[in-house]
């Protein structure tokens, strides 16, 4: 397996056996980084960090030479330099990256309608049914992979499988600049060595507990009892990784994906205790995220947030909604009261709103009033403001004099403050 610095690389053959397969996974290696790259060739072959300089934020991305020193995404920049003193520290430049995005889509287009992005540097292909205009599934993953480097200036990596959760595994351990191929007939011997932690959807927690318990393979979960998996991640979850570790996946690539999640978060120069800043701060943040959802035409039936404290560890709590919503206020309200509801008053680093389970808006079922009729419009002509004039033209009077941000950290697969 891949130590997501390039050691362990496992590359096919330019002949590989690509029989039964139609799922290519196509990741960018390092792809912030890459872009920095490409705009400032003076930094090629340097340990990079993408993040800010101040310290307080966390690492977006890292290159290659910078992850042999183990930095990570998600790290704290002060930790990624006591690791890698020699790094040079690049703010990033989330408008740069969702160009260069859309320049490698359009490439994955113009081989197969059927493109599911999975975020700005990932993406599924299946190119089942365009093998007579392009070749094998081998052939067009390799053809991918030339024109993203001729045409962006990048490179990227390809798995090529029968199904997605293969594919993605074998695009991992091909990076950086690779391509691994598993035919059908060789998914389970594929699969068996692999380390549960490998697998798509299990998280450092699963992980913990299955590996506590003696399985720390792929092949271990195989040949587990579902009683042990259930007692090690619960039903649902042993269910699904029963399925994975036979090469059963049945997911089809959604061309048409719905953004399962909309959110802002914000990382203080300095902890926070003041429960009433913080609050505050949760109404802020979730008077953005009901702005994005407008603009997008969608409600939430579900909100969430998120606290990192001083020492870094990090909880989430949510609630269902009566009805779904899109009004800030609403969203503000709930996000607040799953604050109320942590005990802890250590010092907050930082703090997080998410609208999830997101509906077509107005789909929601209609009431003899409506109880948010009054901010519905006041949010209504906030939006029509800064549509005209730009998005620090109206905010709420508690806001005033503090900016937009206070050294937000950025996430590591997506925009800015969004997670």
């Amino acid at each position: 397996m891949g130590h997501g610095d390039g050691r362990g690389r496992v590359v096919s053959s330019a002949d590989a056996d690509d029989t039964g397969t139609r799922i290519l996974h196509v990741d960018m290696d390092a792809f912030y980084a890459a872009v920095e790259v490409l705009d400032d060739p003076s930094l090629r072959g340097l340990p990079l960090i993408i993040g800010a300089p101040d310290g307080r934020s966390v690492v977006s991305s890292a290159s290659y030479e910078a992850r042999r020193y183990g930095v990570r995404a998600a790290m704290p920049v002060s930790q990624a330099l006591r690791l890698c003193p020699s790094a040079r520290v690049v703010l990033p430049h989330f408008h740069r990256y969702q160009e260069v995005s859309r320049q490698v889509m359009a490439i994955f287009e113009s081989f197969t309608p059927l493109v599911e992005p999975l975020s700005v540097d990932e993406a599924f292909l299946d190119v089942g049914g365009v093998r007579r205009l392009w070749g094998s599934p081998a052939r067009i993953a390799q053809l991918v992979r030339e024109r993203v480097q001729s045409e962006v200036g990048i490179s990227c990596s390809v798995g090529v499988a029968a199904t997605k959760h293969v594919a993605k595994m074998a695009s991992t351990i091909a990076k950086p600049d690779g391509m691994l191929v598993v035919a059908a007939a060789d998914t389970l011997e594929f699969l068996a060595p692999r380390p549960v932690r490998a697998m798509w959807g299990v998280g450092p927690k699963a992980a913990e507990s299955l590996e506590g318990r003696g399985i720390r393979t792929i092949l271990d979960i195989r040949e587990s009892s579902r009683e042990m998996l259930d007692r090690a991640v619960g039903p649902a979850l042993s269910a699904r990784l029963s399925l994975l570790s036979r090469g059963e996946d049945a997911r089809a690539v959604e061309t048409d994906r719905v953004e399962k999640s909309i959110g802002h978060e914000e990382t203080f120069d300095e902890d926070i205790s003041d429960r009433v800043f913080l609050r505050a701060e949760l109404l802020r943040l979730a008077d953005r995220v009901a702005a994005r959802l407008r603009r997008a035409g969608w409600e939430t039936s579900t909100v969430a947030i998120k606290v990192r404290f001083q020492d870094f560890r990090t909880i989430s709590r949510s609630q269902t909604l009566a009805e779904p919503t899109a009004v800030g206020q609403r969203i503000g309200e709930a996000a607040q009261a799953l604050f109320n509801q942590i005990e802890s008053r250590e010092p907050v680093r930082l703090v997080g709103v998410r609208a999830e389970k997101l509906l077509p808006a107005g789909g929601g079922r209609i009431g003899l009033w409506d109880d948010d009729e009054d901010w519905r419009r006041v949010e209504g002509a906030v939006d029509d403001a800064t549509a005209r004039f730009g998005s620090s033209t109206i905010t709420r009077a508690r806001h005033l004099g503090r900016g937009e941000g206070h050294g937000g950290a950025a996430h590591p697969k997506a925009h800015g403050v969004e997670w």
